[in-house]
């Protein structure tokens, strides 16, 4: 009997006793992590957790060490894998935006939809635009980055990410890098994203953003995870002492400070 085509696969990702090392260092120790489809997940955990080594691997912007990684029912570490072919089906947004100075933020959105994705320049301006209104910036098109803020070139960053309209989102500590009164415009682009049911994997430091935002929060320490669960849990109600440890400087620094 003909079953039809086959159902697309539950998990958008999938990692299965993921290893990193660099030299001598290991920064992943057997990672085992699902991210459902329209599941935001948001990973947590002191620098050098291995974190943003976690999220590379994802598209094998690192290569892991051993381990796999299926991304939409895609093993992206098969060796005969197209890579190219997976990665464009996700979107990643760096702690540095990653603009092209010369070009004004339309054009920073136009060049990988016409070179990679092959649209003509209106199909790819008309895509450019739509994206641009959704992160609160149709009057910014014409600006080159040196002219705009640091979270306006973040979420211009945003905005080229999905104008390759992807399956998914990585988030790679998007606020770090701007001043405290400019994250909180990047961060409601990615609450409307998460409401509008986009998969997203956001490594983070922002703990209101992880409570209010996330399906699932992952506590990773030394390359591996300690603690997931519900916000509420992990956030809220922490059952591992490295987790409640590292909770409590982060949303008390100043009594952290006071111990020390």
């Amino acid at each position: 009997m003909d079953k039809g085509p086959e159902a697309p696969a539950a998990e958008a990702i999938r990692l299965e006793g993921l290893h990193k090392s660099f030299g001598e260092l290991e920064v992943l120790s057997g990672i085992d992590l699902d991210v459902r489809r329209g599941e935001v997940v948001c990973v947590i955990g002191p620098s050098g957790s291995g974190k943003s080594t976690l999220l590379r691997c994802v598209n094998l912007l690192e290569e892991p060490t051993s381990g796999k990684v299926v991304v939409a029912g895609t093993e992206v570490t098969d060796p005969d894998v197209d890579i190219d072919r997976v990665r464009r089906r996700i979107g990643m947004v760096f702690q540095s935006f990653n603009l092209f100075p010369h070009l004004t933020a339309l054009d920073n959105l136009t060049i990988a939809q016409r070179r990679v994705l092959g649209r003509d320049q209106a199909v790819a301006e008309r895509t450019a635009r739509h994206n641009l209104e959704r992160v609160g910036l149709t009057d910014k098109e014409s600006a080159y980055p040196s002219k705009l803020s640091g979270g306006q070139q973040q979420r211009v960053a945003i905005a080229r990410a999905l104008s390759m309209e992807p399956e998914l989102m990585l988030f790679d500590e998007p606020t770090s890098a701007l001043d405290p009164e400019l994250v909180g415009d990047v961060l409601a682009v990615m609450r409307t994203l998460a409401r509008e049911g986009m998969t997203m994997l956001v490594v983070t430091h922002e703990m209101s953003f992880a409570r209010e935002v996330a399906d699932r929060v992952v506590f990773m320490d030394e390359g591996v995870i300690v603690e997931e669960g519900a916000p509420a849990q992990v956030v809220g109600d922490p059952q591992q002492p490295r987790t409640r440890e590292f909770l409590s400087r982060v949303l008390d620094p100043a009594a952290a400070q006071l111990s020390e």
